[in-house]
């Protein structure tokens, strides 16, 4: 018998990666307000999300899923949020191209801001202090005040993610997004390297195509498609108490939402099935995510999908591998076959960046860019042998001009790094990197599809 499930129900099981709070009370009274305060999201959209990613789970779409590491209260402004999101047009963009597919549009935005750790404290100098898990638990300054958790962060995170929200939907609503408007959406520090040229031979032929479309009637006005867009946010499921606070009960089905964001995630690091994470997220009818690492067996999988898509319907579970270069070709194999026999209905995604974080020379955490492009072919690779389809991709990217992750077009070196590294945990691909891999999978998501009409004609 499966438990009954409520918003609280995770209060009961072991949870990992939760901060220590030294006021409760001072929490629970932040809980409360946030229960009172309006939804991030609504139902209506979450369902609309997890009816794409059902085409997707099909192989009739591509999921593209990006945006920070973990977003910050220092750095919240609009032309930073408008600079991701042109990236990911374009990114968008080169992939429906290459793949002939609708690409569905998700950012890492609007509510990334907790992070998880691989221990509680750091020592610096002979002195201990919490960890740093993001804006919204506590400070980055190595200070014992910055590093206490601070429930007022939590309140701080909606308010900021509320004011990202709003500005997304107007850009993706408002004519931002209007795909004559495909040669605008490039930066300035990108428009004279190889792939800001090589963007721009292919915006002059998706100009052409409109053109095209106009003089049969498909304008911008008779077809809504061509000026506006569906984009879509995401975060990891961490803090459970922000999340229980923003749960509600959409009044048209009944049914539990998450309404921090349209697609939460479970981490590789709270993926216990008897944890409060998994508690929590088998319960919200919202599409959901769980990141799969190395250490992901195929049995440990399937109870997993067992526990969070117990009905099976597509779209609503996306697995994210993240298996690192040197790994994915071996372990994402028996997870694919286990799958598949299983008939689970799920969304492939490709993480290639959680698994490729090393320290530089120069002693930067960063993540080179042969590696990152390693993984996504061997991604690729591996379901073509398996023939399932590669459903999407998942990265930390930004649209700045930051030297964070080592190589791509316009070579990024250890010695670089330190020129413009600004993240606030992980690094993360600028808008050049980004779109040098949108190319590569566009490519790849090309020669899959050739490959299918290559059987049907076979077969026919």
């Amino acid at each position: 018998m499966v438990a009954k499930w409520s918003p609280e129900s995770w209060r009961g099981r072991p949870a990992q990666q939760v901060p220590e709070y030294p006021d409760q009370g001072k929490l629970e009274a932040v809980e409360k307000r946030l229960r009172g305060y309006p939804p991030l999201v609504f139902a209506g959209e979450a369902r609309r999300l997890t009816q794409l990613l059902g085409d997707v789970a099909e192989g009739r779409g591509f999921l593209l899923q990006g945006g920070d590491c973990a977003e910050s209260f220092a750095e919240f402004s609009a032309n930073n949020i408008r600079d991701t999101f042109r990236v990911l047009l374009q990114m968008a963009v080169v992939l429906t191209f290459g793949a002939a597919l609708p690409v569905v549009k998700v950012g890492r935005m609007a509510g990334q801001f907790a992070k998880p750790r691989s221990a509680p404290t750091e020592k610096i100098g002979g002195v201990e202090l919490p960890s740093y898990r993001g804006d919204i638990v506590n400070g980055i300054e190595f200070e014992a005040k910055s590093r206490a958790p601070d429930p007022e962060r939590l309140a701080q995170a909606y308010n900021q993610s509320a004011a990202t929200l709003n500005l997304l939907r107007a850009f993706a609503q408002g004519g931002f997004a209007d795909l004559h408007k495909v040669h605008r959406w490039t930066l300035d520090f990108v428009a004279d390297s190889p792939l800001g040229h090589r963007y721009a031979e292919l915006a002059d032929r998706l100009s052409e195509t409109l053109e095209f479309m106009a003089a049969c009637g498909m304008t911008a006005e008779s077809t809504p498609q061509i000026r506006e867009t569906e984009f879509f946010t995401s975060h990891e499921a961490l803090l459970l108490s922000y999340e229980q606070a923003l749960t509600r009960v959409d009044s048209l089905t009944g049914k539990w939402y998450g309404c921090s964001a349209h697609l939460l995630w479970v981490g590789d690091r709270t993926r216990q099935l008897d944890g409060a994470h998994v508690e929590y997220m088998r319960g919200i009818e919202n599409p959901i995510g769980l990141k799969c690492g190395p250490s992901m067996e195929a049995d440990e999988l399937l109870r997993l999908i067992e526990a969070l898509n117990p009905a099976n319907i597509a779209g609503r579970l996306t697995l994210i591998a993240r298996m690192g270069a040197d790994r994915v070709e071996a372990k994402l194999p028996g997870l694919l076959r286990a799958v598949k026999r299983a008939g689970a209905k799920v969304v492939w995604a490709c993480d290639p960046m959680h698994g490729n974080t090393i320290k530089s020379s120069t002693g930067y955490k960063t993540r080179p860019f042969e590696r990152i492009l390693a993984e996504v072919r061997g991604f690729f690779a591996v379901h073509q042998a398996e023939g399932t389809h590669a459903g999407g991709v998942h990265f930390e990217m930004t649209g700045q001009d930051v030297t964070e992750c080592t190589g791509g077009a316009k070579a990024v070196t250890d010695q670089t790094l330190a020129d413009r590294y600004h993240t606030h945990c992980d690094p993360r691909l600028n808008a050049s990197q980004a779109l040098e891999l949108a190319f590569l999978i566009a490519g790849a998501l090309k020669e899959e599809r050739l490959a299918q009409g290559r059987k049907i004609a076979a077969a026919s």
